[in-house]
């Protein structure tokens, strides 16, 4: 049931990564930010009412924690994914998503079998082998767009980390924690850095479908963190960059290259190693 969980965050953060960074090359990052996390404070507001749970200080203030992290590290993933190419953004900051989590676990004692293990390791080499294409017009990845990945990354395993330590009986508490604190800084950098918080009807419905899916995807892998192990679930949810990729190829024409067509198959031949051993 985890790993099924796994591939639907997969497919909500890959999508709602690709919806909000194209809003963001046309509209400014912290507009969008702000107006999709106002979205997903709505969602997760349903999610508490829908998921009953009684949470301690620990588990808000853990959520309090990684809503912070989390939405700047929206904002350096959407600005990345507006300054450079999809198909190289999105698997950078989750190939570092991915890896932080994983190393918590085993440090924490998980235990993975060796089939599980190669399919983890195989995942993530995936997300490296798809963020290795080089920018046709330079031969090289701009160097703006890659540091803003690494820091989504960085800051994306740090949030989910700590979504992970909230108990089983705080529901979907912590996550509307999260969503309270990333509507502060989110609207708060709006009114500071933009000149202008209205945004026209094509890239507002961008940033709502991006905070919808924003708050499915982390509400999801909040339950399949809590429901199975952290270092099988995560490199599972790290393979939404395919689906960035896939749509950036469909709607923007991004061509897929050789490396990314050989991540995506060793991706999904890892998520299939995964799916065996669990």
């Amino acid at each position: 049931m985890a790993i099924l969980l796994g591939v639907f965050v997969a497919a909500s953060f890959g999508t709602g990564d690709f919806l909000g960074g194209s809003a963001s090359r046309r509209v400014p990052t912290v507009v969008v930010l702000a107006t999709a996390q106002c979205v997903a404070l709505v969602g997760a507001g349903v999610m508490v009412a829908v998921f009953a749970g009684d949470a301690s200080a620990r588990d808000l203030t853990l959520g309090f924690g990684a809503g912070a992290l989390n939405v700047v590290a929206l904002g350096c993933l959407y600005a990345g994914l507006a300054a450079g190419r999809m198909g190289i953004v999105a698997p950078i900051t989750a190939v570092i998503a991915a890896c932080i989590p994983v190393v918590w676990g085993i440090a924490n004692g998980e235990s993975l079998p060796t089939l599980a293990f190669v399919g983890v390791v195989l995942a993530i080499g995936a997300g490296g082998l798809v963020a290795h294409e080089r920018d046709e017009a330079t031969e090289e990845p701009a160097t703006r767009a890659i540091l803003l990945a690494i820091a989504a990354g960085t800051l994306f395993g740090s949030s989910l980390v700590a979504y992970s330590e909230t108990s089983h009986a705080s529901g979907a508490w912590p996550l509307l924690a999260g969503r309270v604190v990333a509507v502060v800084l989110a609207v708060g950098a709006a009114l500071v850095v933009a000149r202008r918080l209205s945004i026209a009807r094509p890239e507002r419905s961008m940033a709502i479908g991006a905070g919808l899916l924003d708050v499915a995807g982390t509400g999801l892998l909040l339950v399949a963190v809590r429901d199975g192990l952290i270092a099988l679930v995560v490199p599972v949810a790290a393979l939404g960059p395919a689906f960035t990729v896939i749509w950036a190829w469909l709607v923007l024409h991004e061509p897929i290259g050789r490396l990314q067509l050989v991540g995506l198959v060793a991706a999904l031949a890892g998520l299939t190693m995964i799916t065996a051993a669990a």
